[in-house]
C-alpha cells in the first residue's frame, strides 16, 4: 500500500462523502421533498436532538485529548457554537434546534429528556462519544469531516422544507442558517489537520475508516427513524404520533 499525496487523501475523503453521507438516505429524500407528514417531521427533529446534544460533548472529549494550545484554542470554538455563551446571546446551536422542536409543537422538557428517542439513535450517539474517546486523536478529528458535506444537505433541507411544509418557517430553521458558515470553517481546519498528520498508509487508512464510521453513525439514526415512523414499527417507550406529550404549536 502506497502513501497518498495530500490531494489524493482529500479526494479519497470526499469520495466517502459522495457515496456514504446521509444526504443519500431515503428518509432525507422524503423529508426534503415534502413526502413526510407532520408527525414524521416531529419524529426526525425529536430524535435528531440526541445527536445535537452530544456534539459539544464530543468536541469537549476531543479537546481534552489535545496537548497543543493553539489546537485547543481553535477547537473550543465548536463548543461555543453549539452551547452558546452565558446569558441569552449569542444563541448556540442547541437552543436553535429547540426552536425547531418548539415550532413543531413538541414539549421542550420532553425533547431534552430524550425519553421518547429511539434506542438505536441513543446507542449511535453513545458510540460516537466512545469512538472519539478511545481512538487516536487523528481518527477523532477525521470523524468530524462529515462537516465537509453538510452545506450541501442543509441547502436542500431548508429550501425543501420551506417549500413543502406550511408549518415550517425561516425562524424555526435558523439552526441551519448558522451552520452554513460554521461547518465549512470547522471542516477546512479539520481537513488540513488530517492531511498534515495522516502521512503513512496506516494513518491514512485509519482516517478514512473514521469518516466511514461517522457516516454510518448518521445513517443508522435515519434507518431507525424510517423503520419506526415510516414502516410503522415503534419501539417500546419511544414517542408515538398523537401522544399527549406533544404541546400545542404556537
Amino acid at each position: 500500500m502506497t502513501v497518498m499525496t495530500p490531494d489524493q487523501m482529500e479526494a479519497a475523503l470526499r469520495h466517502i462523502g459522495e457515496t456514504r453521507y446521509h444526504h443519500l438516505h431515503p428518509f432525507h429524500q422524503m423529508l426534503h421533498s415534502g413526502e413526510c407528514d407532520k408527525d414524521q417531521v416531529r419524529a426526525w427533529a425529536l430524535n435528531r436532538f440526541c445527536y445535537q446534544r452530544i456534539i459539544p460533548l464530543k468536541d469537549a472529549t476531543v479537546l481534552a485529548r489535545m496537548d497543543d494550545t493553539v489546537l485547543r484554542r481553535v477547537w473550543r470554538q465548536r463548543i461555543v457554537d453549539h452551547d452558546g455563551e452565558i446569558g441569552d446571546a449569542p444563541e448556540g446551536g442547541l437552543r436553535r434546534w429547540l426552536a425547531l422542536t418548539d415550532g413543531l409543537g413538541l414539549d421542550r422538557d420532553y425533547v431534552t429528556s430524550m425519553e421518547g428517542a429511539l434506542p438505536a439513535v441513543r446507542f449511535a450517539c453513545d458510540a460516537y462519544i466512545a469512538y472519539v474517546r478511545d481512538r487516536t486523536l487523528l481518527e477523532a478529528v477525521a470523524s468530524s469531516l462529515t462537516e465537509m458535506f453538510s452545506p450541501m444537505i442543509i441547502k436542500a433541507r431548508v429550501s425543501g422544507m420551506l417549500k413543502h411544509y406550511d408549518f415550517i418557517n425561516e425562524d424555526v430553521l435558523r439552526y441551519f442558517r448558522n451552520r452554513l458558515t460554521e461547518a465549512p470553517r470547522d471542516a477546512d481546519f479539520a481537513l488540513e489537520y488530517v492531511k498534515k498528520h495522516a502521512t503513512t498508509p496506516e494513518t491514512q487508512a485509519a482516517a478514512l475508516k473514521a469518516l466511514e464510521f461517522k457516516c454510518a453513525m448518521l445513517w443508522t439514526q435515519l434507518d431507525a427513524i424510517q423503520h419506526v415512523y415510516v414502516n410503522g414499527a415503534p419501539a417500546p417507550g419511544a414517542w408515538r404520533p398523537g401522544e399527549a406529550l406533544v404541546a400545542e404549536a404556537a
